[in-house]
């Protein structure tokens, strides 16, 4: 791509050294992306019809075997898992390359330069549920894409991230044998200055390109422009002259002679190519055999010796872009792909580990949650206090049930108000064989709930609120419904088993959204694009929280909520037994542990549909 055309940016490492990448444009990303979106349908597909070929097979359809419901279930969770965790691991595992990424040479890096790692591909690619509105269209994300400086969409912007491109390290530089016949008397400067030569080069390099009368017109042309500089006894034909006086020029600059009317630190310019080139192209080879395995594959002192290289490299790259005085230079580019290469290298994510996990998942998770009350307090009042105002609405004026409670949701009730008549107490009809199939539908459905719920706090939270207020009066009629029927104790029943863990999730999740919206709206003494990564790195440990939470639930919803053999105060009783199970997790008495004060922007070393309503009341609709 040419320099004019390309969108750069540039990133401070650690060492305070200044790295430039190149930004991925539009083009490139929209083809990653058609060919990881062909992956994930492949994918897809493949599951399908070996879901469709083991049904013919076990002819599930007319036995209901349950071994089939199990393998029903797990090619749910397969898709789910597919649609939702494509991203996130290939990036996070991978050094953020997708392959469709890897095919078109783009790379995710964080805003420092270091490697992504899974926080930040977790919260870029949850928030992928926003930028591809509407639709699947990615209209957000484009538009996002377009007015952002840096190219980034809303993803990007909340997870600290951006995409570049990632070019391949060029040829080595080489040292190019000078002619004994061209070696001219030292001197401390050159005879062109660098556009003169520039220019030079140009043509030269280019002259075979055209007709012989229009070569000699600029060559002609040339040699008036330059005359100052050639030798007087120097081939009459202006071609000819040029290319004497290109070889001189190059060599004189190989051997590190300053350009004409170069000052200051501008003179050093070739002098640092000519002494370290050797060193750089050694330690570019170093870089080739270490591309796979790491750093992991060199002893200690190989580490030592790699570090101390890198960090040589660098002060080179900040004496060079000095003495460039910000003027493109293919040495230039060299020594900072060089660096940039070496960078994330360094700085590669560290490898996950059992006890990492559940460090995790049961220290840092309840420790951000009991941190983040008022945003989980907030969402709480958003879902609970609907629920309360329409199913009082409902039993005040029942006329109202037919404009808030779906006609299947109805029939439900009339049917359950004849099973309660005959002794039954069953919220609906137990699917026995079919529990494991039932189970893998909620939790895939409440989860991408809770991941929505997330996602559109990138809206200032406008759409988180829909969310929970939509779910809210959904919710809320429904069990109106039931109590104007008097058969309150059904859907009580129903959802006692898993409405303290799922109820939980969803609440710690809309708060995870209400971080992200407070980031962009009271930033406080941080700017607004610092707080909404700071938070959103909070955020995402809400979401690892309220997922853990909604796999029991969707487990208890789908074996034990629907179970007619287990009656309403053993129900009930279980209910108790989630609840301090859950206080148990959450140590609300706990102090704040010394990982959660930790600055969360230091480095480490170390497509789915946007579902819109909750099953925790009406899963078989």
């Amino acid at each position: 791509m040419p320099a004019q055309l390309s969108q750069t940016v540039d990133v401070e490492t650690p060492e305070l050294v200044v790295l430039t990448y190149t930004i991925a444009g539009v083009g490139s990303r929209a083809l990653a992306a058609l060919i990881d979106y062909s992956i994930c349908i492949v994918s897809v597909i493949v599951g399908l019809v070996g879901l469709y070929q083991f049904g013919r097979w076990s002819g599930f359809g007319a036995s209901k075997d349950a071994t089939a419901a199990w393998i029903l279930a797990a090619l749910g969770l397969f898709q789910f898992a597919v649609l939702w965790l494509y991203y996130v691991l290939f990036e996070a595992l991978a050094d953020g390359q997708t392959p469709g990424k890897r095919i078109m040479r783009l790379r995710v890096v964080r805003d420092g330069g270091l490697a992504v790692n899974f926080e930040a591909s977790a919260i870029r690619n949850l928030v992928r549920i926003v930028d591809m509105q509407p639709a699947f269209l990615y209209a957000v994300g484009l538009t996002s894409l377009v007015i952002n400086s840096r190219g980034k969409r809303l993803g990007d912007l909340a997870a600290g991230t951006l995409v570049v491109k990632e070019a391949l390290i060029p040829q080595a530089l080489e040292s190019r044998p000078v002619r004994e016949s061209s070696v001219q008397p030292l001197s401390l400067s050159a005879r062109l200055s660098e556009n003169e030569y520039a220019l030079l080069d140009r043509f030269v390099q280019r002259r075979m390109e055209f007709d012989t009368a229009r070569r000699t017109a600029l060559a002609t042309g040339l040699v008036a422009q330059l005359r100052a500089a050639l030798d007087p006894n120097a081939d009459a034909a202006p071609v000819n002259a040029l290319v004497r006086l290109h070889e001189d020029e190059r060599s004189a600059r190989a051997r590190g002679v300053a350009s004409r009317n170069d000052v200051g630190a501008a003179r050093e310019r070739h002098a640092i190519v000519a002494i370290n080139s050797p060193r750089w192209r050694a330690f570019s080879n170093t870089l080739k055999e270490l591309k796979g395995s790491g750093l992991k594959s060199l002893d200690e002192n190989g580490v030592r010796k790699f570090v101390q290289e890198y960090r040589e490299l660098s002060a080179d790259l900040a004496r060079l872009r000095t003495a460039t005085r910000g003027t493109d230079s293919p040495e230039l580019f060299f020594l900072n792909r060089l660096v940039a290469n070496a960078h994330s290298l360094l700085y590669r994510r560290r490898s996950l580990s059992l006890a990492g996990v559940v460090q995790f998942l049961f220290a840092d998770v309840p420790a951000e949650i009991r941190n983040s009350l008022r945003p989980i307090v907030l969402a709480s009042l958003l879902l609970f206090v609907p629920i309360a105002i329409a199913a009082r609405a409902i039993v005040v004026k029942p006329a109202l049930i037919s404009t808030m409670v779906s006609r299947g949701m109805i029939a439900r009730a009339d049917s359950g108000v004849v099973k309660s008549k005959s002794g039954k107490q069953d919220y609906i009809d137990d699917p026995q064989v079919l529990r494991p199939l039932l189970a893998s539908r909620i939790m895939t459905n409440n989860v991408q709930v809770t991941f929505a719920a997330f996602a559109f706090g990138i809206t200032a939270g406008i759409m988180t609120v829909w969310v929970l207020i939509t779910n809210g009066i959904s919710i809320g009629s429904v069990i109106g419904l039931y109590l104007t029927k008097d058969i309150g104790h059904l859907v009580f029943g129903f959802m006692a088993p898993h409405g303290v863990l799922g109820l939980t999730a969803i609440v710690i999740a809309a708060g995870a959204g209400f971080l992200l919206a407070a980031g962009m709206l009271i930033p406080g003494q941080r700017t607004r694009r610092q707080a909404l990564v700071e938070n959103a790195r909070r955020a995402i440990r809400l979401i690892a929280g309220s997922t853990l939470l909604l796999v029991f639930a969707g487990v208890i919803e789908g074996f034990i909520s629907p179970n007619a053999s287990i009656s309403l105060s053993a129900k009930y009783a279980f209910s108790a037994a989630t609840a301090v199970a859950l206080l148990t997790y959450l140590r609300p008495w706990a102090r704040q542990p010394a990982t959660m004060l930790r600055d969360s922007s230091a480095p480490d070393t170390d497509s789915p549909r946007s579902p819109s309503s909750l099953s925790a009341i009406h899963p078989a609709q």
